[in-house]
Formats: structure tokens, sequence, C-alpha cells
């Protein structure tokens, strides 16, 4: 994920937080519970909880102010069943365009770009060429987590409109909760098969990236590769 002040870049095992600034700070990512690896639905819940863990742990990549703003932009929506709808729709959008000003703030679009860019050098082996400039791989990614969020809205929406109980207080909650487990499976499901039909799915959220990533500069795409080495070299040790 891209951050302000530079690229996260994480494996199964192992994250890196690499800044302007040149230095890098390294974790380790939480492993999920055996029992809920082959769970479906709650498989996908918890990788997409733990997905979080560079930013939500004392110790990772955001600061106190910005776990607590992003614990509000989760928890806020959830209270606009208490006020009246015209007011909850003023309010919703109020919280989505700050949500999205406190994402991409600063310089992450373009090192959003870069993030793609450095993971796609790893992959098809030319970080050599990336880092001296004489190779530039896409800035686009099936794999961004745009995509999961233009799949998301078609299913929460779905969800909310066949939701066959009748609506209580935690209604929301229960819809959200459903939609982001379906959306990792079917998440889950396109990364894994690769072919045409599948990748069709991933088509709004990759023309959806020429927003939320640009072109980056040379040194942001080696801001990006230091946080791809120092993964790298710890999976491979």
């Amino acid at each position: 994920m891209a951050r302000p002040n530079g690229v996260v870049i994480a494996s199964d095992r192992f994250w890196a937080f690499a800044r302007l600034d040149g230095t890098v700070v390294e974790g380790v990512m939480p492993s999920p519970p055996r029992a809920l690896r082959s769970l479906p639905l709650l498989r996908g819940l918890t990788r997409l909880v733990l997905a979080l863990s560079p930013i939500a742990r004392r110790t990772g990549t955001a600061t106190r102010a910005e776990r607590l703003g992003l614990l509000a932009a989760l928890v806020l929506p959830f209270c606009l069943v208490f006020v009246p709808r015209e007011a909850a729709l003023a309010l919703g959008c109020a919280l989505t365009v700050a949500l999205l000003a406190m994402l991409f703030r600063g310089r992450t679009l373009s090192l959003h770009g870069a993030e793609h860019r450095a993971i796609a050098a790893a992959e098809e082996r030319r970080l050599d060429e990336t880092w001296d400039g004489r190779a530039r791989p896409s800035r686009f990614s099936p794999r961004c987590g745009t995509n999961f969020a233009a799949l998301a809205a078609p299913v929460t929406f779905l969800a909310d409109r066949m939701w066959p109980l009748p609506v209580a207080v935690w209604t929301p909650l229960a819809v959200t909760v459903l939609s982001l487990a379906l959306t990792m499976e079917l998440w889950q499901l396109v990364q894994a098969s690769g072919g045409r039909v599948a990748r069709g799915f991933l088509l709004p959220g990759l023309a959806l990236q020429r927003l939320t990533t640009r072109e980056p500069a040379l040194e942001e795409t080696r801001i990006a590769l230091r946080a791809v080495d120092s993964v790298l070299r710890r999976e491979l040790a």
C-alpha cells in the first residue's frame, strides 16, 4: 500500500515500509489461525483484517492520529442508522470525502504507481533494469486494493437489496461484513484462476486505477523497490 511518505510492501510473512527519507522499517505479518484458513467467508475476512496489520499496530507505518482517523472512518458510518435519512446521506458523503482526502494526500498517488511498478519488476525479474530506469513495468496492478473496492461496491449493493431478514439496528454491520466476506471469496477466485472471464471482473478496478495512481518518478520507484528488496531478502533467507 502507498502512504503519503512512503510505500509498504508485504508478503504472507513479512512487511517493509520504505520512507521518502531513505529509511526502511521492517516487520512480521501475523499468521491467520489454522482453524480459519480453510473456512469459506471467515478465511477471507481474516486475510482482510490481517492485511491492515502494518498500519494498525503501534509500531507500524501510521501515526496515532492516522490510526484513530481510520478507526473513526470504519465505525462512524454504522452510527448513521440513528440519524435521519437526509442527514445520514450528507454525513456519509462527508465521511467518504474525508477518508479519501486522508488516504490520497501528499505524494500517495505517485507512490501508489511506484508500488505497482516495483512489484511488477519483481515478478518480471527486471529489478535491476527498473532501478536504473531502463525498464518501466506497468503502474497498473491486478491485485490492487482499488480492484477489490470496485468488486465490493456491486456486491454490497446486491447484498443490501437481497437481505432476507427484517431490518434491524445491526443490519448495516451484518450486510457490510457479509459483503466483504463474499468479495474476498470472489477476489481470491479471480486471482487464482487467471482466466480471461475471471480477469474481466478486474476491468472496472484497472480503469479506476487511472485515478488512484499517477506515473511515478524514478526516485519514487526506487523507494518502492527498497521495500521490495527488504521483503524478498527475508523471504529468501
